[in-house]
């Protein structure tokens, strides 16, 4: 420690420390001179201690030796410790009479005396005259032997000449000052104190040489190297130096005894030592009353508890304590014993009033019991558990050695059990799922080896201890780092990133709310899957993926029960249990192509798991335990919302995928697939180059779908050929242009003739949504001589079908307005036909298309060949809402067309699409039928009925009977040949 630290509280005082705080603590409480000669009896007189030694009488009781080692090996900083109830060693002695008194009388208590031996055999303490043959010169006293005894009745104290013969000093009014650190003194208390600071030597080398009073101040702060005014207490004990003694490296060690308590009134002094003006603290004189008398007693018996209670027997500071009756006296001496924290002890000694001050060390005491009987219960208990745990030790012993013996030994059970409990220990299970598991221990310490039971009990133990019961990844919620980990592995989708962000934003802000569950819909290929691995990866989470496709047992979700061989856990806990942590990012994916079957409801299984309110104590069969899901995101996807069932739906958040442009494609295929099939088909970069067009014309004429992934099997077939290449010793680079893709890829799936290929009267484009994104279906109809009857083909579904019936009813209902015979379906037949016979065609969305082509086959007038619709229709005329706009505005811009109709009430999904998308196709969003007749045919509804008149006289004769006779002027506006001519007009 540095030479500069101050005095500080020596906890254990080694070699004459122990001496000097024994004799102390025996010759607490002694008056006049047997005071001051016991206290100068604790050594011999160096060159700085003033006045002769205590006489060393002989005592005629044997004598209690105590074998003392070198002081100045004592570490310099730390002062020894006070007397304390706690240490037998050096207790407290109380107030012994006064030495004048008669030491004969029979009920006058023993006085002590103390005894000095030297413990080298060469040199003698003292002569026969009681002076001192220490030779100043030494500066180190020899080591002593101090020794107590009770004198004999009858026998003269010593002591008493030298009382007579040295007055009492009184204490003066400005005295020096030295600071301590972690300790306080109070009255009576007799303490041994290192001097370490030049400036608290000064003060003891002048203190010795007038007077030997000082003021002994606390330092507020101990870590204070240099205390100044301020930084001291301004309560403190006056002590008088009765011992001193300079150690070979400079520094002090003094044996001093408390006197009187003292209040600062000024510092009168700084530099070369502090020195203070005090004021004398008086003590009062308090009657014994029953309150008084009540508080002593039950200090008396706090004090014997404790020391009971610590095991520390001691009846001579037992009488000591009963002896004293003065509370004051009593409270200094249970306060200077007890290890009291700072701030209390100081608290104790700036109380003036002794019932005061009594009533604070009661407290202590009080306190002290109830810690010493925790900490004793404590102990007990550990030594309980200490040896349940030797006596479990050695029963595991024998058992091993019965194995041993009946031959078994090599498999070891026992230490599989025991790897199994300490895996366990190491898991730091949840208390409930602990105490299931030292059940699992105790079945499988009693079964055996090579059975069935033990086998499972195994497997469900080694599970138990690999599952991340308090095991979390550290989140990474730098939202900027997250969009630039989602913009670097996606091109586009900027609101799906915003949600996701924002999704983000939500949890760093409050990581224990319980958020939505994101659901991404869309069609194959649009990177649903890949934005799951991108959060997972901006958060530095594991990822885990569980598909749900074709799933129809519960058992996979919720785990089989532990009732026979070979039941496992769910998938769910497996994720867990591969991922290592408790917070990873599960995607669960397919969740429209969940199964439901006699095996049970994978479905309502999966509504526990993903309920916010519910998933923190799933529970699964094999498990047995509940196990948090809560500090998991789990992510959806799905190609079709109308297949996830409502309570699943009702869930999750849904986000929706639609696909991506043309533009978009040509950029997704530059940053990320060609240099993925690059490095997949050991190619290097440099090695492949593919022009932007060449990639256009792949967008175009070989994958036409909402996602990517033709369009990278094209581009991983190019790479698969320049490898062929280069491995026939071909130097790369390989450059693949437009012009090079029929003889690599073959002939273009999709002709550019598709395009503009012109419209023949019953046929009308229309748009449909499928797993693949959008796509324009080419809806036919045929009119033929019959008898009325309806033939709908292509694979059509119930709903399709129906909206071919909603339409025709329309038709007849609107025949006048429309320019066709309304008794058409009397006499013809009619055949609605969807091409692409093989794929099964459903939906709400093609009603108005359904009703264009028949009204095109009946008029035998050609719809406009640059214009697509979708939307439904009722038998007013009203055209109905559909989804999947963004989708089917993709495939219709993908086939080239100019002009797309769509229900009004969709005009908000249009925000969805991107502006340069809208740029290269004109919408049209409409209410009524009528306005979808005005744009296919480029007429208004009602002209062609007006067109004959304006030709022929005839007409104009027909249509001015036409009000008399309604029938036969719809029959005159029915005729084939004024519907050609007016057309054309």
């Amino acid at each position: 420690m540095p030479e500069d630290k101050d005095i500080k509280n020596q906890s254990q005082a080694p070699s004459e420390d122990a001496g000097m705080q024994e004799d102390a603590a025996r010759a607490h409480g002694a008056e006049g001179a047997e005071q001051e000669a016991q206290a100068q009896a604790c050594g011999t007189a160096g060159p700085d201690a003033a006045g002769p030694e205590a006489d060393a009488s002989a005592a005629s009781e044997p004598e209690a030796q105590a074998s003392q080692e070198d002081a100045g090996a004592a570490e310099a900083d730390e002062p020894a410790a006070p007397a304390s109830p706690e240490s037998p060693e050096a207790p407290a002695a109380p107030d012994a009479p006064d030495a004048s008194e008669a030491p004969d009388a029979p009920d006058a208590p023993l006085a002590l005396t103390v005894k000095i031996r030297r413990a080298d055999s060469g040199e003698a303490g003292q002569d026969a005259d009681g002076k001192d043959q220490d030779r100043p010169s030494r500066g180190i006293p020899h080591p002593a032997t101090i020794v107590f005894g009770i004198p004999a009745p009858g026998q003269a104290k010593r002591g008493e000449g030298d009382k007579e013969q040295e007055e009492e000093q009184p204490i003066p009014s400005i005295v020096p000052v030295v600071p301590v650190r972690d300790v306080v003194i109070f009255n009576y208390m007799f303490l041994p104190l290192f001097i370490s600071r030049p400036s608290s030597a000064e003060a003891v080398q002048s203190a010795v040489g007038d007077g030997r009073h000082v003021l002994i101040l606390t330092q507020r702060d101990e870590k204070e190297d240099e205390p100044k005014q301020q930084d001291l207490f301004s309560v403190g004990t006056v002590v008088k130096v009765l011992r001193m003694l300079r150690l070979p490296d400079g520094k002090l060690k003094i044996l001093v005894h408390g006197e009187a308590r003292a209040k600062v009134a000024e510092f009168t002094q700084e530099e070369p030592f502090l020195s203070a003006r005090i004021e004398i603290l008086p003590e009062p004189e308090v009657p014994l009353d029953v309150n008084v008398e009540a508080m002593l007693r039950f200090a008396r018996e706090e004090c014997e508890k404790v020391l009971s209670m610590k095991s520390i027997t001691s009846p001579e500071l037992l009488n000591i304590i009963q002896g004293v009756n003065e509370p004051g006296r009593l409270a200094d001496l249970v306060a200077s014993s007890l290890r009291l924290k700072l701030e209390d002890a100081q608290r104790i000694l700036e109380s003036v009033d002794p019932v005061q001050r009594l009533k604070l060390v009661n407290d202590q005491l009080a306190r002290e019991a109830e810690v010493t009987a925790v900490q004793l219960r404590i102990q007990n208990t550990a030594k309980e558990e200490m040896d349940k745990a030797q006596k479990d030790y050695f029963l595991r012993e024998q058992i091993k050695a019965i194995h041993q013996e009946l031959g078994d030994g090599a498999e070891d059970p026992a230490s599989e059990t025991d790897r199994l409990r300490e895996a366990l220990k190491e898991a730091h299970l949840p208390e409930d799922v602990q105490k299931e598991a030292d059940k699992q221990l105790r079945r499988l310490s009693l079964a055996h080896g090579d059975s069935a039971e033990a086998g499972v009990i195994r497997t469900y133990l080694e599970l138990l201890s690999e599952l991340p019961w308090d095991k979390l990844s550290e989140d990474n919620l730098d939202i900027k780092n997250a969009q630039a980990t989602l913009d670097e592995d996606h091109f586009g989708l900027d609101k799906i990133k915003d949600r996701i962000l924002e999704y983000l934003s939500v949890y760093k802000l409050n990581p224990d709310t319980k958020g939505s569950i994101l659901c991404f819909v869309g069609p194959p290929g649009v990177g649903k899957t890949s934005l799951g691995r991108s959060i997972a990866r901006a958060l530095g989470r594991k990822f885990e993926r569980l598909s749900l496709g074709g799933m129809h047992d519960e058992a996979e979700i919720r785990g089989h029960r532990r009732t026979y061989i070979g039941a496992m856990p769910g998938r769910i806990i497996q994720c867990f249990r591969h991922a290592g942590t408790r917070n990873p990012v599960i995607m669960l994916d397919e969740l429209d192509k969940i199964g439901n079957d006699f095996h049970g409801d994978p479905q309502s299984a999966l509504l526990e798991v993903l309920d916010p309110e519910q998933n923190s104590t799933f529970s699964d069969h094999y498990l047995g335990v509940p196990f948090d899901l809560s500090k998991v995101i789990f992510l959806c996807t799905a190609n079709q919302l109308e297949t996830i069932p409502s309570a699943l739906r009702d869930r999750t958040e849904i986000i929706r995928l639609a696909g991506y442009t043309q533009q978009e494609k040509l950029e997704i295929a530059k940053r990320y697939l060609v240099k993925k099939r690059v490095d997949d088909n050991g190619l290097k970069e440099g090695d492949f180059e593919l022009e932007d067009q060449a990639i256009e014309r792949i967008i175009l004429e070989y994958s036409r779908e909402a996602g990517v992934r033709e369009l990278e099997r094209k581009i991983g077939t190019l790479c698969r050929k320049m490898a062929r290449r280069k491995a026939e010793d071909e130097r790369p680079p390989f450059h693949v242009g437009a012009a090079d893709l029929p003889e690599l890829l073959g002939p273009p799936v999709f002709l550019e003739e598709d395009r503009g290929e012109k419209l023949l009267p019953g046929m009308a484009y229309g748009l449909a949504w499928t797993q693949a994104g959008g796509d324009v279906l080419t809806i036919e109809a045929a009119v033929m001589k019959g008898k009325g009857a309806i033939q709908l083909t292509g694979s059509l579904g119930d709903v399709m079908k129906e909206s071919a019936q909603a339409a025709t009813s329309y038709i007849r209902s609107k025949a006048d307005e429309f320019g066709v015979k309304a008794d058409f379906l009397t006499k013809s037949d009619i055949h609605v036909h969807v091409p692409d016979g093989a794929t099964p065609k459903d939906g709400p969305s093609a009603g108005v298309t359904l009703t264009t082509a028949l009204l095109s086959a009946l008029k035998g007038k050609p719809v406009c060949e640059d214009l697509c619709m979708t939307g439904e229709i009722d038998l007013k005329g009203r055209v109905l809402p559909v989804g999947g706009i963004k989708e089917k505005v993709l495939g219709a811009v993908a086939r080239g067309l100019k002009r797309c109709i769509i229900p009004w009430q969709n005009k908000k999904d249009l925000h969805d699409i991107p502006e340069d998308l809208l740029a290269k196709i004109a919408m049209h969003p409409v209410r009524y039928y009528t306005e979808v007749y005005r744009l296919a045919f480029q007429e208004e509804p009602g002209a062609k009925a007006k067109a004959p008149a304006r030709k022929t006289a005839a007409g104009k004769t027909a249509k001015a009977k036409a009000p008399a006779k309604k029938a036969s002027g719809r029959k005159a506006s029915a005729e084939p040949a004024p519907e050609a001519d007016a057309g054309k007009a």
